[in-house]
């Protein structure tokens, strides 16, 4: 009966991750109280998950990869692999798969994609070839380059995790790099022969655009592309106005007017030189004779002023926008952000995040109105202006959006040579101690946190911010599955199962079925609960064979890290839909070629690497 139950929660929170009804870290968290108050596990049993090296090095990994990103260390290895590059489609493609697969070996596949996307949006631009043949490659190898390393991607560790728990031999740094690096060459070899004749060539207008490293679009150009300078206005207050002495809250532009309030400024004095303008936020007090620059129609700016008493001031070629303190950045809604369906208005986007957001675009076309009472959909691209402060807090958000188009004023901020210096030498020192196995590998990864913290690479706020609790929480709360599981014989259940339909076909017939199941599932759901709850099963399934279970593991792994087939599957094929211009079926076109592949290559190398 315990075993029915455990099976019928976990077909629920299945169907709960795919439909999107369940946040999954609530989900995880739910799973292992009903868990504990069944009487299935103990405390102690359901607790376990947080203590386990996998959760503890995934959140070591996190502050890791993001004091790279931060330090311009991941911008500059990307650049440096960039002008490699022939301008030719399949030089960029080539380039875009390997140099993705090479970054994310030491950090997300997420991060990477992020922080390569403006290089080869870039490079393809000045090539006159469309990024959308590029984008979607460059996805693909990040998300092959986390087969590499023993760190390159969650599930990796999970598999190892598995074998070390049972007192087997744990994969070691480089045991997944044969694998991996076959991998890429397969991934690599299919785009430039099929995958890119299966990909859209959108025009560069059609598709949001972005620039390298050392090319990056300025917070203007930025402007520029989403038609801006069109919308924008100086007003001067006057001292009859009724607005003297109110904040910007109070004032109600956007409800009132449909009128953004960007930045403020004062009255110049001839007697001395203009001072700079700064952000409005909600508590910005407005005063006589001050300068406000606001965004809206021209129709709306008009109305505001003959109704408030403003005098609507001559352009300029420099409109004030932006300053020292003040940028923009854009933001795309990845499909599960709790944004799509809503409007600013309703989840009162300028009060809880201190931005302002200037416009929205929609399929690469900024949407014309109001944008603060539209509904928001998945892959909007929103431009935000405000503090060079908020803009880094933004980076922190990973569920809501994405900080895809960073301008080059934010780059020359955060960059250091003295900090970049630092930051790369302790990821080389940390990859040192694990592929020497100086330390566990748990514990070389939260030495290289703590030591990014220490010297100075970033702030523990933002070491805090950079580690996705919703991937933490989500992996020790299905660890509490995986012990169910265990604990009533329900692993024992599904290995059975699967070794008595295919069994008899030999080890790699199972091998083959449990590279498929696992695929279709991570499609859906996370690909670390999908190793979470696959790697038992292959681990089971190997003693019920009576033969080894790496071959087995391996295939968890390389199926979980490989989902190509759906915009969803990982945050890295979400982040090119916008900018590339994708569609479902684009994914599926190309996604379900590779990954057929890609099983090709494990049923032919697993057994002779790892042989049962």
């Amino acid at each position: 009966m315990a075993m029915v139950l455990v099976f019928g929660l976990l077909l629920l929170i299945v169907v709960a991750f795919v439909t999107g009804r369940l946040r999954m870290d609530i989900g995880a968290v739910l799973l292992l109280l009903i868990l504990t108050v069944s009487g299935i596990l103990t405390p102690g049993e359901a607790l376990a998950g947080f203590s386990d090296p996998v959760v503890l090095m995934s959140a070591g990994l996190f502050v890791v990869s993001d004091g790279l990103f931060q330090t311009g260390v991941a911008h500059a290895i990307g650049h440096v692999l960039g002008r490699a590059t022939r301008q030719t489609e399949e030089s960029l493609i080539f380039v875009a798969m390997v140099a993705g697969a090479f970054l994310s070996a030491f950090m997300s596949s997420s991060g990477t994609t992020a922080v390569l996307i403006p290089a080869i949006f870039n490079m393809a631009s000045t090539a006159k070839i469309s990024p959308s043949k590029v984008l979607m490659p460059l996805a693909f190898g990040s998300l092959i380059g986390g087969l590499l390393t023993l760190i390159g991607t969650p599930p990796n560790l999970v598999v190892s995790n598995e074998l070390a728990a049972h007192g087997l031999r744990a994969f070691g740094f480089f045991s997944f790099t044969p694998v991996g690096l076959l991998t890429l060459v397969v991934g690599v070899g299919a785009m430039l022969l099929w995958g890119r004749r299966l990909l859209p060539a959108h025009p560069r207008e059609a598709v949001t655009a972005y620039a390298d490293p050392e090319g990056l679009l300025s917070v203007d150009e930025l402007a520029q592309e989403y038609h801006l300078p069109d919308n924008l206005f100086r007003l001067r207050i006057h001292a009859s106005s009724p607005l003297v002495g109110m904040t910007v809250a109070g004032a109600q532009f956007g409800a009132h007017y449909h009128v953004s309030i960007l930045e403020v400024q004062p009255w110049p004095d001839i007697q001395k030189p203009p001072e700079a303008a700064y952000p409005a936020g909600p508590e910005t007090v407005l005063g006589t004779d001050q300068i406000l620059h606001v965004q809206g129609s021209p129709e709306n700016v008009s109305t505001l002023a003959r109704e408030t008493g403003l005098g609507i001031l001559p352009q300029v070629e420099q409109p004030g926008l932006l300053s020292e303190e003040a940028g923009m950045v854009e933001l795309l809604l990845p499909p599960r952000s709790q944004l799509i369906g809503q409007t600013l208005q309703e989840v009162r986007f300028r009060d809880k995040y201190n931005v302002t957001v200037l416009s929205v675009r929609r399929l690469g076309e900024p949407l014309l109105g109001n944008v603060a009472a539209m509904k928001l959909r998945f892959g909007d691209t929103l431009l935000v202006l405000g503090s060079w402060k908020r803009i880094r807090l933004l980076q922190e958000e990973h569920r809501n959006f994405i900080v895809v188009g960073m301008p080059r004023e934010m780059l020359d901020v955060q960059r250091s040579t003295r900090r970049m210096l630092v930051a790369g030498g302790i990821m080389l020192v940390m990859l040192g101690l694990m592929a020497f196995d100086v330390f566990p590998p748990v514990v070389a990864v939260l030495l290289a946190a703590v030591a990014m913290v220490l010297t100075e690479c970033l702030t523990m706020e933002q070491a805090y911010a950079a580690m996705n609790w919703q991937s933490v929480i989500l992996l020790a709360g299905m660890l509490s599955m995986t012990a169910a599981l265990q604990k009533t014989g329900g692993m024992q259940f599904m290995a059975a199962s699967l070794t008595a339909t295919l069994g008899a076909y030999g080890p790699l017939a199972v091998l083959f079925g449990l590279f498929i199941l696992t695929a279709l599932l991570s499609q859906f759901i996370s690909n670390t609960a999908t190793a979470v709850l696959m790697a038992p099963v292959a681990y089971q399934a190997s003693l019920t064979l009576g033969v080894a279970p790496h071959a087995f593991l391996m295939a968890i792994a390389v199926a979980a890290s490989t989902a190509f087939a759906t915009p969803m599957a990982t945050l890295s094929s979400t982040m090119v839909m916008a900018p590339g211009g994708y569609r479902f079926g684009d994914y599926v076109k190309v996604g379900v070629l590779l990954q057929v592949l890609v099983m090709g290559v494990v049923l032919l190398v697993l057994p002779l690497l790892f042989p049962f």
